[in-house]
C-alpha cells in the first residue's frame, strides 16, 4: 500500500505580503508551487522546517503607523 501524500495545507491560502509566506501552512509560494514534484522525503523535510516559520507571522506591522512609518500610508 502507498503512503499517503504529505501537505501541510489547510486550505487557507493567502501569501502574506512581507513575509512571502503562505498564512494558512507556512510554505513559500515556491514550495507551494513545486509540492507536487517533490519526493515525500524533501516533503518532510520542508514541513519540519515549518514550525520554526511560524513566528515570523506573528509580528504586527504597527497599523497605521507602522504604514507611515514604511511610507505606505
Amino acid at each position: 500500500m502507498s503512503e499517503a501524500p504529505l501537505s501541510p495545507c489547510v486550505r487557507i491560502c493567502v501569501i502574506h505580503s512581507e513575509t512571502g509566506l503562505c498564512t494558512g501552512c507556512l510554505r513559500t509560494r515556491e514550495e507551494i508551487a513545486v509540492w507536487g514534484q517533490l519526493s515525500n522525503d524533501a516533503r518532510r523535510a520542508i514541513m519540519d522546517a515549518l514550525p520554526e516559520r511560524e513566528g515570523r507571522l506573528k509580528v504586527r506591522r504597527g497599523g497605521r503607523a507602522g504604514r507611515m512609518a514604511r511610507g505606505n500610508g
